[in-house]
């Protein structure tokens, strides 16, 4: 069984400080990985709160040089390297993103909401005078009609992140609570041939709350006719590259899913569990 990491961050990413690009590669061969994506942060977008604390806006990185860094990487590791993007989609900055997209050559691009409702869940703000399902609802409706607008990306990033941050008892993005939207969601990505991603960050703890994910989204998943799924650690640090790999791999070979997904210059590839 070969298996891809499709989402990885490093020292490119406002956020990726903890590790490198080469640090990463190193961790991903010594885990038995047959390669890796660099997906650096990209989000036009960034909340008043947020780039207060950060310093910078908007969160781009240097593309050329990133690309640059993976093609010297890739030439003294024994893994596949793939250049990537996480494009945070934004209703404001559809121009930007088309604009950008235009200009740059990736092999794949994770689609995904970071920033809603003027403010980043990860400080909280989001979820102010929202019931649980109220916000999980809404994230879910703002990636759908975002990556429909889109169309011009190859995996849907961590469907299930507003859940990560959130205060609230429900540690989990069940089928049954917005089966409606799911299903448009997962349709959509099916008939276009995209990707779901199953982002394993989401299921690490984090400040004592541990994430699961619906194994019933992964079944309605196969049973609408889905096949296309990739993995993704969405690491900042070397040490959590293909982070529950092994596990979520053999979950979906239980339930009779047969490939693993990522892209190479935006053309699919499925590699048998």
């Amino acid at each position: 069984m070969v298996l891809f990491d499709n989402h990885n961050h490093s020292q490119f990413s406002f956020d990726g400080k903890r590790t490198s690009v080469e640090e990463s590669a190193r961790a991903a061969s010594a885990k038995g990985l047959g390669g890796m994506a660099f997906t650096d942060h990209c989000d036009f977008f960034v909340p008043q709160m947020k780039a207060e604390h950060e310093k910078l806006v908007p969160e781009t990185f240097d593309i050329s040089a990133q690309q640059e860094e993976i093609d010297r990487i890739q030439d003294i590791t024994d893994i596949k390297i793939l250049k990537g993007i996480e494009i945070g989609m934004h209703e404001d900055h559809h121009a930007d993103i088309r604009k950008l997209l235009e200009e740059y050559s990736f092999d794949q691009i994770v689609a995904s909401v970071h920033y809603l409702d003027g403010v980043d869940p990860y400080y909280g703000g989001y979820y102010e005078g929202k019931d649980w399902k109220r916000a999980y609802g809404l994230y879910l409706e703002t990636i759908h009609k975002e990556m429909t607008w889109l169309k011009d990306f190859d995996i849907m990033g961590h469907f299930d992140y507003i859940v990560r941050y959130a205060p609230y008892p429900q540690t989990c993005m069940k089928y049954r609570d917005f089966s409606d939207i799911l299903d448009e969601m997962l349709r959509y990505l099916i008939h276009e041939g995209k990707a779901l991603e199953i982002n394993t960050k989401s299921y690490q703890d984090f400040h004592g709350r541990e994430v699961s994910l619906d194994t019933d989204i992964l079944l309605r998943y196969k049973e609408l006719g889905g096949e296309i799924l990739s993995l993704g650690s969405d690491s900042h640090d070397a040490s959590k590259v293909g982070h529950e790999f092994a596990h979520f791999a053999q979950l979906l070979k239980s339930f009779g899913f047969r490939w693993t997904a990522h892209y190479e210059k935006r053309k699919l590839v499925q590699l048998p569990l």
